[in-house]
């Protein structure tokens, strides 16, 4: 009975210490010290949350810049990579359809294929200059009109975290912004 009422107590203790103070605590550090990425690293847009910076969203729109592709339809809960191999006829058939959607031959890989989560927000600097013929054709973009969305193009660029982890990379939906705002 003993050994009963001590694992009973033990129980209480570590439950109260692992699932109720520990998680409280690094909550209350996490929005003190990281506000902005403890709540999702939201973006607003006049006091209206429109997104995240960590999350791509769809924009099917001609003027606007896209995403990569999602096996998942930019869905949170069902993220994850399709699996399919390269000899795959479905992922095929995707590819081909994608590519058709931009009507050129030299479509940049990550405007092909999904990322591994389905939900990258970011797209290869090289993806957003080959998107600005179509986004300068459906706004009708006077030429001085035309080299400031280049220059917006070279400024969304954000470097590799640290400079050495990962690649050169553009937020979509911060490039959009800014575009909407030119």
């Amino acid at each position: 009975m003993k050994t009963i009422v001590t694992a009973l107590r033990l129980l209480l203790v570590l439950t109260l210490l692992t699932g109720v103070i520990y998680p409280l605590m690094v909550t209350g550090i996490a929005k003190t010290c990281f506000a902005k990425q403890a709540e999702g690293s939201l973006i607003r847009c006049q006091g209206v949350i429109i997104g995240s910076e960590l999350i791509a969203q769809s924009f099917t729109n001609e003027a606007c810049f896209w995403p990569r592709p999602s096996s998942a339809d930019f869905a949170t809960v069902p993220s994850g990579a399709s699996n399919q191999g390269p000899t795959n006829r479905d992922l095929k058939r995707a590819i081909g359809e994608r590519a058709a959607r931009y009507r050129d031959a030299q479509v940049p890989a990550d405007l092909l294929l999904a990322s591994g989560s389905g939900l990258d927000p970011h797209i290869s600097p090289e993806a957003a200059r080959f998107q600005m013929s179509r986004v300068t054709r459906a706004r009708r973009l006077t030429p001085g009109q035309q080299r400031r969305l280049e220059s917006l193009v070279e400024q969304s660029i954000e470097p590799p975290q640290l400079g050495i982890l990962g690649e050169p990379r553009v937020n979509v939906l911060k490039l959009n912004l800014a575009l909407d705002s030119l």
